[in-house]
């Protein structure tokens, strides 16, 4: 397995080597991108490193750094110059929360693999399949909120990007041979639309705890003020949630309703954490048995209508994706086909409408779809 000696790559941490990297970025049609995190070791994750690629140079930007990354928007929203990811969505929900910045003109080698029918999608797999380089993953999920990064660690953050330019122009090229070319491109403008499947009614945290649903209303009551009491604990400690403690331990504490130290410990909870934080939780337990029930959340039935039109769409795409080699949503992505099923379109111009960014689909499936809801 080849493995190509690589010059360093250019560390940005100063408002002067970022005002050369973006000059440097401004003149390029296309420029490959990724970030890493902190995920896994911060209650609000934040973005530790952006990596940029040119055909020629590799830049690692730290935004710690940084007071403000504000000359960058321009670059993200320019049209004009591609920018490409690997798995796009998570990187650009992290870059618009932590930046506000606004995306045009993407081109991601995950979609397009998929669409590709690729077996392997991960850029490692891409990467070894096409230019014959492993690419140790073990830094994926390292801690890139430390200082100094290490070595291997730069190295790592480096290849994210540095053979993107190049996998893009190969994985093009094989779109165009099975003409899915047009097809990738309207889910990568899809892809830019960060808030474009509108909000949703969100349920409560207690109600996204795994094992809660064999709890009765009390001890449901008692899980959310313990998720909140650990909810604000990680906030102090900047640490996620499930560091401090697990879901499980939270469930188990639910059911039991521990009253004394000995409980806790009874209930699961190391000597460690009652040390820490066991008063905290006995009291979020008693607030929990002796405050009003809590009531899920309701969310509104759809219709039969509506989950009739629903189910006889999905089955259309697994047919249809089956015969193309493809998974079902790169046929029809759900929320679009939710879209058509709830809208109950009568006629192509209606469905038209609902799928307007999506020119490709309409064209190829828009009789088929038509026929399967009327």
């Amino acid at each position: 397995m080849t493995q190509q000696k690589l010059p360093p790559p250019t560390w940005v941490a100063t408002t002067e080597a970022l005002q050369k990297l973006i000059a440097a970025l401004e003149k390029e049609t296309s420029v490959a991108v990724d970030t890493e995190s902190n995920s896994l070791y911060a209650y609000q994750e934040q973005v530790c490193l952006i990596q940029f690629s040119t055909p020629t140079e590799d830049f690692l930007l730290d935004p710690l750094a940084l007071p403000n990354l504000e000359g960058l928007a321009p670059l993200f929203a320019n049209p004009n110059i591609e920018k490409i990811f690997h798995a796009a969505e998570y990187d650009l929900i992290c870059l618009e929360r932590d930046f506000g910045f606004e995306f045009s003109n993407i081109f991601d080698t995950m979609i397009a693999a998929r669409i590709l029918s690729y077996d392997g999608i991960g850029l490692g797999k891409l990467i070894e399949k096409k230019f014959n380089v492993h690419v140790d993953k073990k830094f994926q999920k390292a801690n890139w909120g430390q200082r100094p990064l290490s070595q291997d660690m730069l190295n790592y953050a480096r290849l994210d990007t540095h053979y993107l330019i190049d996998l893009r122009a190969i994985l093009k090229n094989e779109l165009e041979t099975i003409q899915r070319w047009a097809l990738a491109q309207e889910d990568f403008e899809m892809a830019t639309e960060i808030n474009g499947n509108g909000k949703r009614l969100q349920s409560a945290i207690w109600e996204r705890v795994g094992g809660r649903n064999k709890l009765d209303p009390r001890q449901a009551t008692v899980l959310n003020e313990i998720c909140l009491a650990r909810e604000e604990l990680a906030a102090k400690m900047d640490r996620p949630v499930f560091k401090v403690i697990s879901n499980k331990l939270l469930v188990r504490l639910a059911e039991d309703m521990p009253s004394s130290i000995r409980n806790l410990e009874e209930s699961g909870m190391t000597t460690h954490q009652i040390r820490r934080f066991g008063k905290i939780f006995l009291a979020a337990i008693k607030r929990g048995k002796d405050t009003d029930l809590v009531k899920p959340t309701r969310f509104k039935r759809p219709s039969d209508a509506y989950l009739l039109r629903l189910d006889k769409l999905r089955n259309w795409r697994k047919e249809r994706a089956n015969g193309m080699g493809v998974e079902s949503d790169i046929v029809l992505p759900r929320t679009l086909m939710e879209e058509i099923a709830k809208a109950n379109p009568q006629d192509s111009n209606e469905l038209g409408e609902l799928m307007q960014k999506s020119p490709w689909r309409l064209s190829q499936y828009g009789n088929e779809i038509l026929s399967k809801i009327n």
